[in-house]
């Protein structure tokens, strides 16, 4: 599932405003991160995870392992920061951080 630069673009902007609603310890990617991934992807669509892993080559590998296990798409990683897309299956006018946007 590839996302169109344009689309990227757009993502970004609305993103720029959003504070981070899952935070990820060194400790990794548990059964409950995931849990919660999932639903804050379902409700929200576009998200911004904080990873508070001091290592660059292990916050990397953990943000590539979050959006494959997840099935998201990685829009922007910047530091600890990553912003990540998933489209809803059912999208929620009141959540989507998307559809709010317009």
């Amino acid at each position: 599932m590839a996302i169109s630069p344009e689309r990227k673009k757009l993502f970004r902007q609305i993103g720029h405003n959003l504070k981070p609603v899952l935070i990820v310890a060194e400790n990794g990617l548990s059964e409950g991160v995931m849990a919660e991934l999932d639903r804050a992807l379902e409700d929200h669509e576009l998200i911004k995870v904080k990873f508070a892993i001091a290592d660059r080559d292990a916050r990397k590998l953990a943000v590539e392992t979050l959006c494959k296990q997840a099935g998201a798409e990685l829009v922007q990683e910047i530091g600890k920061i990553a912003l990540v897309f998933k489209p809803a299956r059912e999208p929620n006018p009141r959540l989507s951080n998307l559809l709010r946007q317009f």
